[in-house]
């Protein structure tokens, strides 16, 4: 790999040592009104540190999946504030919060998302496409070698598994060396095997290359890729867990639903 990659990782990782990533303070949503008013998420303050893997489980209904959309500017908030790095994104306009994420923010969904009439290669740079930005070709190179999509890249999407086709929506996310990377069940649509392969893949995003990712699970053994397990119960933060296994992530679950 180019030595400039190198350089640029190390850089990126002493700027976000011991920084907190993204931050919730008081964050409230609630949705409907009246009888049908339902509080998705109850005053939660919460932070996720920069370079590491944060996994948010809880059970159905737990506000999980609406924290993380709320935390990416994907859904709007009730009251309290959002920040990402500096950045209070819980006041910017739709125009300002679409920049940010093409901008700063990697996405990974449980399906996938890719565009079915490009090509690996394409989906890949789309969202450097739309920012008009210009590809890294060596953290591209990089990204696409570690993922081991070297001979896929000219496939399109109805012509790769469903792992290979999650190994470009993370390579995706990414490709534009974003501040957080946010991944609602990532492995949800996935076999055991792919699914392992995509985590590891998230942790050593982390690891080697020091990027931030949050991710929602309700999956115990993707959770104890984790650095660290938060969990969530009728839209309030209840616990959290630090270096978690899958078996203690199953207790605390089973608490929880008790």
């Amino acid at each position: 790999m180019a030595d400039v990659a190198g350089a640029q990782i190390e850089t990126t990782d002493r700027e976000r040592e011991g920084k907190k990533a993204a931050t919730a303070v008081g964050l409230t949503k609630v949705y409907g009104e009246g009888l049908t008013e339902v509080v998705a998420l109850d005053n939660v303050d919460i932070s996720f540190e920069a370079a590491k893997l944060t996994a948010i489980m809880g059970p159905s209904g737990s506000g999980k999946s609406t924290l993380l959309h709320c935390m990416a500017g994907l859904d709007s908030v009730t009251s309290g504030e959002v920040w990402v790095g500096e950045t209070l994104i819980s006041d910017l306009s739709n125009k300002e919060l679409t920049l940010l994420r093409r901008q700063r923010m990697g996405f990974i969904f449980q399906a996938f998302n890719l565009v079915p009439t490009l090509t690996a290669e394409e989906n890949i740079l789309l969202p450097l496409l739309l920012g008009g930005r210009e590809a890294d070709q060596a953290w591209e190179d990089r990204v696409v070698e570690d993922l081991e999509l070297d001979d896929r890249l000219h496939h399109r999407p109805d012509e790769l598994s469903g792992g290979q086709q999650q190994r470009v929506a993370v390579a995706r996310a990414l490709v534009t060396q974003p501040d957080i990377i946010f991944a609602d069940e990532p492995t949800g649509n996935l076999d055991s095997k792919s699914g392992r392969e995509v985590l590891g893949f998230l942790r050593r995003a982390v690891d080697d290359w020091h990027q931030t990712v949050v991710m929602v699970t309700h999956d115990p053994g993707a959770a104890s890729y984790a650095d660290l397990v938060v969990f969530l119960r009728d839209g309030r933060l209840v616990g959290k867990l630090e270096k978690p296994t899958a078996d203690m992530v199953l207790d605390q679950i089973k608490a929880l639903e008790a």
